[in-house]
């Protein structure tokens, strides 16, 4: 086992509203190793996003609440830091890069300042040539000339702003970098080049990633591990092998991977998970996926399963604690 850079045990986040208490994230489990990449996948709503803005106490003032569980960062207790402690971790022990680039960026600040900005407030020893020679620095590595440092946000394309983005991101070589679908305003072109150059810069300055994403096909090029998020809960998590190549899957997990097109078969149609993710207002007794799932039990119309182990591979659900698997995680 590596060094532990994130510990996340029996997290629950909701957002109070004026019609009703939504339940985002509902008893997440997550581990993450120093230098490690964790593709984080699942529909829309899962709650993946809330997951990590709740690393970074970044959920919406007077809505969204941790009302359970614990966040470390490494020796951190994130749950009980304060704002104050919470302005220096980000952008400096945790950076975020956000879903869409156009809207990330200060449209009327120089890149190069917003850039800056970040080292100001982190690193209080820098001089102010220091500052400008780590914004040349930090320009190149992510492939931007520094003669363009003084341009605006709208002179750049779409994928060069998320290129600033991960150059804001990555300035102050943070331990771990949160990666909220940062290539899904791009064209598939562009979109290879920046996860090319994110896995560069992270193994460069090995740098723990979750990469937050709807992409099976990116979680394979560059992810380690791959954890599946479903109504709030992590229902399936292993390693890339486990989860791509492995002989036990969640009914979810093979609805995924069933519902990608397949290019060494003919097939006239898709093949898409039947039904809807539940309302997380109104979150069902029992597994949360039954209604779903062509394998559903009376058992898991009742009670909600327990974690299966099998060595590095954890699997929710009932067929597997049916089949008493060993829970004995290497």
């Amino acid at each position: 086992m590596g060094e532990k850079i994130l510990e996340i045990e029996n997290l629950h986040v909701k957002y109070k509203t004026d019609e009703s208490d939504i339940y985002a994230v509902n008893g997440l489990n997550l581990c993450l190793n120093k230098g490690e990449t964790l593709g984080l996948v699942g529909e829309t709503g899962a709650g993946k996003t809330t997951a990590a803005l709740s690393i970074l106490k970044l959920l919406p003032k007077k809505i969204g609440f941790i009302t359970e569980g614990s966040v470390k960062l490494g020796d951190i207790d994130i749950i009980n830091a304060t704002d104050a402690d919470m302005r220096l971790i980000r952008g400096d022990m945790v950076s975020m890069i956000f879903q869409d680039p156009m809207t990330s960026l200060n449209p009327i600040l120089r890149i190069g300042e917003q850039i800056a900005e970040v080292l100001q407030i982190h690193k209080k020893d820098m001089s102010k040539q220091q500052i400008e020679e780590r914004v040349d620095e930090i320009l190149n590595l992510v492939g931007i000339s520094k003669d363009r440092k003084n341009d605006y946000p709208h002179q750049f394309s779409g994928g060069m702003k998320q290129r600033v983005i991960i150059a804001i991101g990555l300035a102050c070589e943070p331990d771990l970098l949160l990666a909220d679908e940062p290539t899904t305003a791009l064209d598939v072109t562009i979109q290879a080049q920046v996860l090319e150059m994110m896995q560069e810069l992270k193994d460069k300055l090995n740098t723990s990633m979750i990469l937050i994403t709807h992409d099976l096909g990116v979680v394979a090029q560059i992810c380690d591990r791959v954890a599946i998020m479903y109504a709030g809960q992590i229902i399936e998590i292993g390693n890339i092998e486990d989860i791509f190549e492995g002989e036990h899957h969640h009914p979810y997990t093979i609805g995924l991977f069933g519902s990608i097109p397949n290019m060494n078969e003919e097939s006239k149609r898709l093949k898409p998970i039947a039904g809807m993710m539940p309302d997380p207002s109104e979150l069902p007794v029992g597994c949360s996926f039954k209604e779903r799932c062509a394998s559903c039990m009376e058992i898991c119309k009742a009670e909600n399963p327990e974690e299966a182990y099998l060595d590095t591979h954890m699997i929710k659900c009932h067929l597997f604690d049916r089949k008493n698997e060993s829970k004995t995680m290497s």
